[in-house]
C-alpha cells in the first residue's frame, strides 16, 4: 500500500514537472498518487480512473503546457492529477464538497480547464471547434484531446472523428486504453482494441520504438523513424488500421505507465502538421491494489480507509437501484417478453444479476443512449417489453429517440430514470432535474414517481403489464433502511394514476412528486396543511385536484426537479383553465445549474427542505401560520 502520510505529500505545481527529470517524474507520480488516495478515501469519487492516467498526465504535461496549449480532457472524470498540478493542490481537501473543487474539468475553476464536461463523448468536437476559432484568429497552439476506450462506442466520438481529415484538423488525440468505461466495454471497437493488446505485438512494439530512440542519429527525424515503426506495426497487422483509414498518423500501442516511452513519442508528434493518435494502454486503479483488483466498484468510489482498504457503506439500506434490479429480475420470471437495456450502466442500475440470470433478455450497449432507446422500440415494435434503465441525465441524450422512434409510432417502452433530482457531489454535469419537463412535453407519455423504494416497486408491478406508451419512472440516488427479503411481498399493486391523501390539513395543501413527500411532511406539521402524494405526475389526478383545490386556499407544489415545464406548472396550468380561484405556488428547481455537495446540502440550497418548504408557505401567505397546537385561524 502506498506511504500517504501527509507530512510527506509535497505540493507539485506544473512548473515543478516542466522542470523534473524523467526519474524525478517516476517519485512525482508516487506523490500524486498518494494524494489522489487521501483525498477520495475521505470524500469519494473517481479513483480508479485517476490512478490510471497519473503517469500519463505528467508525461503529457512534461511536453504540452496546458497554461498555452489546449488540453481537454473527455468526460474529465480523470483530470484529478490535471487539477493537482494546475494550481488546485491545497484546495484539493475539498474535492466534491459543497463549495469545493469540482470532479469534473471546470471552466470558472481555472484557465487551464479549457472545456468543461461530465458526459463522455464531447471532447472531439468541442477541440475542433476550439482549433477552428485559433485559426481564425491566426493563434498558434497545439490541441490535445485524452479519451478513453469506452468513449469510441459513443457516437459523437465516432461523427467527430469522420470530420478530422476534412476539417484540415491538426489535433493530438490520445487514446487512454484501459478496456473499461464503467462497466467493462462492449462491442466490435473495444474488442479490436482488445485483441492488440494481448497480440503479442505490443511487447515486440515496446522494444522496437526503444530501439529506435535510442540508436537514432542526427540526421534521423523522430518522425521519421516513428513512420517507419508505424509502417512495420502495421505490416505486422491484417486488416485495415480504423485511425488511419479515417486519417490519422496511429501510433501505439505503448504502455500508459511508461513515461520516459510516452514523452519522447509525445515530444515527437508535437511538430506534426497532420492529426494523429497515439494509442496507450494504462491500468485503471494502477498502484491501489483495491482499485485494482475492483475497477468497477472504485471508479466512483464510496469513502473508505486507508488502512484498513475497506469501503464505508451502510450495511443495512437498500438504494433505489438494487431494489429495482431485484424487481427486475422478479417481473422477468413471470413475464417473458420483458427485456431490459443499459448503457454502460449494468452495476450502476442494479441489472448486474438481470443480466446474470437472463441474459438473452439483457442488452449493454455500451455508452450510446440514443441506440439504446431505438433498440427498445425495434423490441416494442414486435411485442416485448423493453425496459431502458439509464441515468436521467444521460437520457437527455436520447431526446430524439424517445419522441421520434417511440411515442410517434405509439410503441410501449418503460424507461426507468435512476438517479432523477440532485445526486450530491458530481454535480451539474449529473443532476437529474430535466427529465419531467422532457417527458411532460411529449404526447400521451406517463410519468411515476414512487415517494419511497416500497413504492418504486408496486408501481414497477402495476405498469409493467398495463400501461401503454412511453412510460417514465423517475428514483433519486438514494437509499433506505427496508427488508430487502420482504419488498417484493410486501409491495401491492396499486392505481399507479391515482393520488394520495398522506396527511389532512386546512387552508394549505402541498402536493409532493417523489423525494418530496418526506419533506412535505416535515413540514406540514407546522402549517396544519394536507400533503398529497402525487405519485403519478403526467396525467394529473383530475379528481382530487379538484377536490383539493374546492377544499384549500392555497395549493403548493413541491418536485425536485426543473420549475421550468414541470409537475407544477402543468398543476397551476389545469386550475387556471378550469376556473378555480385557489393560489397556487411552485416549489423546484429554478433557472440555474446547481452546484456539487452532499444532497442534504443541496436540498437546502434549493430551499427544497421541509424548513424552506415551510418558510416558503409562509411567506407566500403573507400570514403567519400557527402550529398544530395553537388555535387554528388565519
Amino acid at each position: 500500500m502506498l506511504n500517504s502520510g501527509r507530512k510527506m505529500l509535497k505540493m507539485i505545481s506544473l512548473d515543478d514537472i516542466r522542470r523534473a527529470s524523467l526519474s524525478d517524474l517516476k517519485n512525482i507520480a508516487q506523490t500524486i498518487r498518494s494524494r489522489i488516495i487521501e483525498v477520495v478515501s475521505k470524500n469519494g469519487g473517481h479513483l480508479a480512473s485517476n490512478l490510471g492516467v497519473v503517469e500519463l498526465t505528467l508525461a503529457l504535461y512534461k511536453v504540452f503546457d496546458p497554461r498555452k496549449d489546449v488540453v481537454i480532457w473527455d468526460t474529465s472524470h480523470q483530470s484529478y492529477t490535471h487539477k493537482l498540478v494546475t494550481g488546485r493542490w491545497k484546495e484539493f481537501d475539498s474535492l466534491r464538497k459543497f463549495g469545493g473543487v469540482s470532479g469534473y474539468t471546470n471552466r470558472s475553476e481555472s484557465p487551464t480547464d479549457w472545456f468543461g464536461a461530465g458526459h463522455v463523448g464531447t471532447s472531439i468536437a468541442a477541440a475542433l471547434g476550439i482549433e477552428r476559432a485559433l485559426k481564425l484568429e491566426n493563434k498558434r497552439r497545439n490541441v490535445v484531446v485524452i479519451l478513453g476506450d469506452g468513449a469510441l462506442t459513443n457516437g459523437e466520438i465516432l461523427e467527430s472523428l469522420n470530420q478530422i481529415k476534412e476539417q484540415n484538423s491538426k489535433l493530438k488525440i490520445i487514446l487512454n486504453d484501459n478496456g473499461m468505461a464503467i462497466s467493462s466495454n462492449v462491442g466490435a471497437l473495444s474488442k479490436t482494441l482488445s485483441s492488440l493488446r494481448v497480440s503479442g505485438v505490443y511487447t515486440r512494439l515496446k522494444e522496437v520504438v526503444k530501439g529506435i530512440l535510442e540508436v537514432s542519429n542526427t540526421g534521423k527525424t523522430i518522425e521519421e523513424e516513428l513512420k517507419r515503426m508505424r509502417d512495420g506495426f502495421k505490416n505486422m497487422l491484417s486488416g485495415t488500421d480504423f485511425f488511419e483509414a479515417l486519417g490519422l498518423k496511429h501510433i501505439g500501442p505503448l504502455d500508459g505507465h511508461d513515461i520516459e516511452t510516452l514523452v519522447k513519442i509525445l515530444n515527437g508528434v508535437k511538430t506534426y502538421d497532420h492529426p494523429c493518435i497515439v494509442h496507450v494502454y494504462t491500468v485503471k486503479g494502477k498502484g491501489y491494489e483495491p482499485s485494482e483488483k475492483d475497477a468497477v466498484l472504485f471508479h466512483s468510489a464510496p469513502i473508505f480507509h486507508m488502512k484498513t482498504e475497506q469501503t464505508v457503506s451502510s450495511l443495512d439500506k437498500v438504494s433505489y437501484s438494487e431494489a429495482f434490479g431485484d424487481a427486475m429480475v422478479k417481473l422477468a420470471q413471470k413475464n417473458e417478453k420483458i427485456f431490459a437495456i443499459t448503457a454502460a450502466m449494468a452495476e450502476g442500475t442494479g441489472l448486474r444479476d438481470f443480466s446474470r440470470i437472463f441474459p438473452e433478455r439483457f442488452l449493454d450497449l455500451g455508452i450510446t443512449e440514443q441506440s439504446c432507446v431505438t433498440y427498445a422500440a425495434g423490441l416494442a415494435s414486435m411485442g416485448f417489453r423493453p425496459i431502458v434503465a439509464v441515468y436521467s441525465t444521460f437520457l437527455q441524450r436520447a431526446y430524439d429517440q424517445i419522441i421520434h422512434d417511440v411515442a410517434l409510432q405509439d410503441l410501449n417502452v418503460i424507461f426507468a430514470v435512476d438517479r432523477a433530482g440532485l445526486v450530491g457531489e458530481d454535480g451539474p454535469t449529473h443532476h437529474g432535474v430535466f427529465d419531467i419537463a422532457f417527458f411532460r412535453s411529449i404526447p400521451k407519455s406517463k410519468i411515476f414517481a414512487p415517494s419511497d423504494i416500497s413504492e418504486l416497486v408496486s408501481i414497477l408491478k402495476s405498469v409493467v403489464d398495463k400501461v401503454e406508451g412511453v412510460v417514465a419512472i423517475r428514483y433519486p440516488k438514494d437509499s433506505q433502511f427496508i427488508d430487502k427479503s420482504s419488498l417484493w411481498r410486501s409491495s401491492k399493486p396499486i392505481d399507479p394514476f391515482k393520488w394520495e391523501i398522506l396527511r389532512k390539513g386546512e387552508h394549505t395543501a402541498l402536493l409532493a412528486v417523489g423525494s418530496m413527500v418526506r419533506e412535505s411532511l416535515l413540514a406540514a406539521e407546522g402549517l396544519n396543511a394536507t400533503v398529497v402524494y402525487a405519485r403519478c405526475v403526467k396525467p394529473l389526478d383530475t379528481s382530487l385536484l379538484k377536490e383539493i383545490s374546492d377544499n384549500h386556499d392555497l395549493i403548493v407544489t413541491v418536485e425536485e426537479g426543473a420549475l421550468s415545464g414541470g409537475f407544477g406548472e402543468s398543476v397551476a396550468a389545469f386550475l387556471l383553465h378550469q376556473g378555480y380561484k385557489a393560489r397556487v405556488l411552485n416549489l423546484g428547481i429554478g433557472e440555474e445549474f446547481v452546484p456539487h455537495g452532499s444532497r442534504r446540502e443541496l436540498l437546502e440550497f434549493c430551499k427544497l427542505d421541509s424548513a424552506s418548504i415551510k418558510e416558503a408557505v409562509i411567506s407566500f401567505s403573507g400570514r403567519r401560520l400557527l402550529n398544530d397546537t395553537e388555535a387554528r385561524t388565519w
